[in-house]
């Protein structure tokens, strides 16, 4: 491949003037795919290896090659690599500094290749070993969580439907809820990996090549788990980079749910956890201010996610069949996502651990509410009377509480049996907190020895 003279492109021959300054500018990518440099420079060796195994490179000239390509990653990583928009891309700043250092055996890299299938092949290598490094703070998250849940598996505090006081759970039970959502989303990494993991390379720039390539052989070198079936879909397929802002975005959403209950039991109104001043900022006018910035940061960042996901379904859903121009914009977003999303995770593992349950406040607030209710209608099924009979009869006496000020474990013996002559001495076994609380043993439920059991099936799932 030359590079021509006139039009100043390696592609130029069939140009008879250069590309407008603002154009070449406008159509180059390199100041963002630079950052698939160290893939684009592993699939260029694998490349390389099986050419000179199907004898269209010599042994010399693939070694000659891989010493090349392995100077170049050493001057980019030392920062001493020139990077040149008027090469376009990460793929030609590498081969035309590879062809002025090797010479006429640099421009043979490129035999049975195109960029189409190599840009495709950069990315999912990419991505695959993102996702690696995602699922690694996503566990880091998920252990900090059974720390907190193990350490906190008996701490009282309310559970809440539409915002208000519902029943008594324990802290580590609430925790695991957060546990639970993040396990589904490692889930969907785990599976989005399977097809991330299949090899575009050999398909060339849409209909395969003439050569006599054997893909098996990079597909093992790049430790993929299968060549992709067609060579026109192996060019335009980003499907992959979908489904992992699909996944991206639904853990985005996950921990901005965590976030919100973050914030709002930081508050002086909530005053449930305490977190660490590393985590948190003050104000420039209010000296008492300490506020929740990573919690509210993350929030706000699932946002971009969101947008990054529609941005890629968009572009993907008018193009013809194979590689577009149009797919150049798969990389921002698809990059900013993975920074989003690793960053966030990495934030939250980082501050799991340390938060600090106010115990005595949670309690207290559980407390309010009439949290015990529906364990005094329970007790009233117990004893024969149809729920429906229950649930109206301990309404009343939810009534009587707000009107008196008093919560349902206040209320005397006498008053109770206001409501039903069935209540004896022993409801207050169940209007306790400890005992609602206790009341609920069984897979899945709130009760503390369910919480230890929980911590230990969430840790054999994190081993497996």
């Amino acid at each position: 491949m030359s590079q021509d003279k006139t039009t100043n492109q390696s592609w130029g021959g069939r140009f008879s003037e250069p590309v407008d300054a603002f154009v070449a500018r406008f159509t180059a990518s390199v100041d963002f795919d630079q950052r698939l440099y160290k893939h684009d420079i592993q699939g260029s060796i694998a490349h390389a290896t099986m050419l000179a195994k199907v004898g269209v490179l010599t042994e010399a000239e693939r070694d000659t090659i891989i010493e090349g390509l392995n100077t170049i990653r050493g001057d980019i990583e030392a920062g001493r690599f020139d990077w040149r928009v008027d090469l376009e891309d990460v793929h030609m700043n590498i081969e035309a500094k590879l062809t002025e250092a090797i010479g006429i055996t640099g421009k043979k890299l490129h035999t049975g290749r195109s960029r189409n299938d190599q840009v495709a092949t950069d990315i999912r290598l990419w991505l695959r070993d993102e996702i690696d490094v995602i699922m690694g703070e996503l566990v880091r998250l998920q252990t900090g969580l059974l720390d907190q849940a193990e350490r906190h598996n008996a701490v009282i505090m309310p559970g809440f439907t539409h915002l208000q006081t519902a029943q008594p759970v324990t802290f580590g039970h609430h925790l695991l809820a957060w546990f639970e959502m993040l396990q589904r989303d490692r889930e969907r990494l785990i599976d989005c990996r399977k097809r991330v993991n299949r090899m575009p390379l050999g398909s060339a720039a849409l209909a395969g090549t003439t050569y006599p390539i054997d893909r098996s052989i990079t597909c093992e070198l790049l430790g993929f788990e299968a060549v992709s079936g067609n060579s026109l879909d192996g060019v335009s397929d980003r499907d992959f980079a979908i489904e992992f802002c699909a996944a991206a975005a639904l853990a985005m959403m996950h921990l901005s749910r965590f976030s919100e209950e973050l914030v709002l039991w930081t508050s002086a109104q909530f005053n449930f956890i305490a977190l660490p001043d590393r985590f948190c900022t003050g104000s420039s006018i209010m000296p008492q201010k300490k506020n929740p910035d990573v919690p509210e940061l993350v929030r706000g960042k699932s946002g971009r996610v969101y947008g990054h996901l529609m941005g890629l379904l968009t572009l993907m859903k008018s193009q013809p069949l194979a590689y577009n121009k149009d797919n150049q914009e798969d990389k921002e977003p698809l990059f900013d996502a993975v920074d989003t999303l690793r960053d966030s995770l990495r934030a939250f593992a980082d501050m799991i651990p340390a938060i600090e349950p106010k115990v005595e406040a949670m309690r207290e607030a559980a407390l309010r509410g009439f949290s015990t209710a529906t364990d005094l209608a329970d007790y009233l099924v117990r004893k024969g009377i149809p729920f429906r009979d229950c649930h109206e009869i301990v309404g009343h006496a939810v009534k009587y509480g707000v009107d008196s000020g008093k919560d349902l474990a206040e209320m005397s013996l006498d008053e109770l049996r206001r409501f039903s002559d069935q209540i004896e001495q022993d409801v207050f076994e169940v209007l306790t907190l400890e005992g609602s609380v206790n009341a609920r043993d069984h897979i899945g439920g709130t009760a503390p020895a369910q919480v230890l059991a929980a911590v230990q099936r969430g840790r054999a799932l994190l081993d497996a």
